[in-house]
């Protein structure tokens, strides 16, 4: 039998969504699983072994194309898959289950969503509240919740080929130690860490003998080129793929993350992982690994989950200092 898993749009998100599909094959272990994602998020689901096919979403954030959504949607309605599992909340994202008539289509009750989704599951977020155990209440049927054990960790595969594959497209020799420092978070700026506070970390890491890479996308590599300006980390934001970051966070002896996509994906990969929190909540998506640890200054402001502060003085991160990060990175 085939499963359909709608994948979400953001890279944390399908991250957090694994626990769902450890769950899914715990139960039918010949259930084969097949994730519809957008480009971004492929390289994601792609290390994950309980997904067998991956297959591209071509729409854009906040696209209806009705018209594609059905062309695409008639080419997967020959798989006969049985059913999806639709993570997102929108209309938008249940249009094309519905429309390639999956026989059961599962999701939350959202977004004007009765008939499109026919098995729908009512979020109750006090009994709920990470975004891991909403994710995994879908395997479940609807009312009841997901078994009393916490939800399996995330784990992503990066094997030792794809890691000398990476460091050789890259130019990179494999250094003794290495830090990895994640500056930037899609969201908004009140979930990044001033990058003067990355930059004196950098410096920090330096002097005790790391080799320190600065890892993100193309729009924080101007955050990136402000802290390598100050020589002790090497930009490479915006310069790798998605896949090769995952590679080379799997080479971390030590990663310093926002809360952001990388930071879920450092948390998968086993690493050592330091997570910066500012506007948003360790309660409702941390990073899963035992080799965590959350900094977050709990002020009564926070968190307040905004893109941009509403106080203008980012007090929750801007006072976050530098020696704690520290402190904690090398205990």
């Amino acid at each position: 039998m085939k499963a359909l898993i709608v994948a979400p749009s953001w890279i944390g998100d399908a991250v957090l969504a694994q626990p769902l599909l450890m769950r899914l094959r715990e139960r039918d272990p010949g259930l084969e699983l097949h994730a519809l994602a957008p480009a971004w998020v492929a390289p994601v689901l792609e290390r994950m072994p309980e997904i067998s096919r991956v297959i591209g979403s071509p729409f854009a954030h906040g696209e209806l194309a009705l018209s594609r959504r059905w062309a695409l949607a008639r080419k997967l309605a020959r798989e006969g898959y049985a059913r999806a599992y639709i993570l997102p909340n929108s209309f938008k994202s249940a249009l094309v289950p519905f429309f390639a008539e999956i026989p059961e289509r599962i999701g939350f009750t959202g977004e004007a969503r009765a008939g499109i989704v026919n098995r729908r599951h009512t979020l109750d977020k006090k009994r709920l509240p990470r975004m891991v155990e909403r994710f995994a209440a879908l395997a479940e049927t609807p009312g009841t919740l997901p078994p009393a054990s916490p939800p399996l960790s995330p784990h992503l595969l990066s094997t030792p080929q794809q890691q000398e594959n990476t460091l050789a497209a890259l130019g990179l020799a494999r250094p003794a130690r290495l830090a990895a420092l994640c500056p930037g978070a899609e969201y908004g700026p009140a979930k990044r860490w001033p990058a003067r506070h990355f930059a004196a970390l950098a410096h920090e890491l330096s002097a005790r003998g790391y080799a320190v890479l600065l890892l993100g996308s193309a729009s924080d590599a101007a955050i990136g080129a402000e802290i390598a300006g100050e020589g002790d980390a090497l930009n490479f934001c915006g310069a790798t793929s998605l896949a090769q970051a995952i590679d080379l966070l799997a080479l971390a002896d030590l990663v310093v993350c926002n809360d952001s996509g990388l930071m879920h994906i450092a948390a998968a990969l086993g690493r050592k992982l330091v997570a910066l929190y500012g506007s948003s909540s360790p309660g409702f998506t941390p990073p899963l690994s035992e080799n965590a640890v959350v900094l977050s200054l709990g002020l009564p402001c926070s968190p307040c989950f905004e893109r941009t502060c509403p106080l203008v003085h980012l007090d929750c991160l801007e006072k976050l200092p530098v020696q704690y990060v520290l402190e904690r990175s090398l205990q």
